[in-house]
């Protein structure tokens, strides 16, 4: 995810933490800052300890893909929660509800732990607000392990909201994907998390405005779901061959920066193949990285100090699996060659994405 960077590797997948994260810490740090420098440290560490339970959770869900052959290529902490980037989403309902509910779970036996061994007595209805001080006068929120304790109860509940994409929606999507079918369930359960959004969002305007922002991200990440599950079901009945652009210019090995801006201007393409001149794939050369490429290195650097490596299929393999490396992020493209390993074409995000408007269309 942009914007993000690693701070770890646990269990096979990157921790991230996004920047916007650090504003959360600055705001809690300022907002408790009135009752002294250790309240607003406190604050800190207390949200600290909660992202921690954050990450935890999701690699609970990270543990339980990994049973079923699924790598978790990355965990990025944001201001609204954690996002575990699983390679694909498992399509046995069983195996759903596993990685779904593994995550609560975690939460669940947080909040056991702190409760039995530490003697924590969460009071839910007393928590308060992130942003008070226990000594500000506010209502009394117990102490830090009580706290705690409370958080990973109510994370643990919060989650399984059947709201596509929480837990709870993935949990409700698999069910109905016995009776309905796993793309006509994903719609329903894209379709009920959507409701569910338009909720959070009016509550937020009477109360927490972080509502508002889960509110959004539920809504759009519904919508980023069912449409996700009707490209994988179209791929099922294409091949390779049939997503991939054939109509390119090519940049040839010895290119330079200079010779790539040319092509840029002269034609509408966004991104260049480099070939050699065997008609290997060697490469490619996308538009952000040409230009900074030319301000680092100049005109005459050359382009494959600048290219990015893609995965290699062929034309004759079938679309699906291809399609999940794309949808899950590991490459923003992937080179498609002929049987004798000849460059022929490649796939973007950009003409997936077109593929899918025109089969809609024509299923109307």
């Amino acid at each position: 995810m942009a914007w993000s960077f690693k701070i770890a590797r646990v269990a096979g997948s990157d921790i991230r933490i996004h920047v916007t994260f650090f504003l959360l810490l600055i705001w809690i740090g300022l907002i408790q800052a009135d009752q002294g420098a250790e309240a607003a440290l406190e604050g800190v560490v207390f949200v600290i300890a909660i992202f921690t339970c954050v990450v935890l959770h999701e690699l609970g869900h990270a543990l339980a893909a990994r049973r079923y052959g699924i790598r978790t290529p990355d965990i990025t902490l944001l201001p609204i929660g954690g996002l575990a980037r699983l390679e694909r989403i498992p399509e046995n309902p069983r195996e759903e509800i596993v990685v779904a509910l593994a995550g609560p779970a975690v939460n669940v036996v947080i909040a056991g732990a702190l409760i039995l061994l530490l003697g924590a007595q969460p009071e839910l209805g007393t928590l308060g607000t992130l942003e008070e001080a226990p000594d500000s006068g506010g209502p009394q929120q117990g102490t830090f392990v009580e706290r705690l304790a409370a958080v990973n109860v109510i994370l643990a509940v919060f989650n399984m909201v059947p709201a596509l994409p929480m837990d709870g929606g993935r949990v409700l999507r698999a069910v109905l994907a016995w009776s309905q079918g796993r793309v006509r369930a994903t719609q329903t359960a894209a379709k009920i998390g959507q409701g569910i959004a338009f909720l959070f969002g009016f509550m937020g305007l009477f109360g927490n405005p972080l509502l508002i922002f889960i509110a959004i991200f539920v809504y759009l990440a519904a919508a980023a779901e069912a449409e996700s599950a009707s490209l994988q079901d179209v791929a099922k009945s294409l091949k390779v061959g049939d997503a991939m652009i054939t109509q390119f210019e090519a940049l040839d090995t010895q290119a330079t920066m200079a010779e790539a801006a040319d092509a840029l201007i002269r034609t509408t393409q966004q991104e260049f193949p480099v070939v050699d001149g065997a008609g290997h794939f060697r490469g490619l050369l996308t538009r952000a990285a040409m230009v900074k490429a030319m301000e680092e290195g100049g005109p005459h650097s050359p382009v494959v100090k600048a290219m990015t490596k893609l995965p290699e299929r062929i034309v004759s393999e079938p679309l699906a699996p291809s399609l999940e490396i794309i949808q899950a992020g590991g490459a923003p493209a992937f080179a498609v060659n002929d049987k004798a390993g000849r460059f022929v074409g490649y796939v973007t995000r950009e003409n997936i994405a077109e593929l899918m408007l025109i089969h809609t269309a024509r299923h109307h």
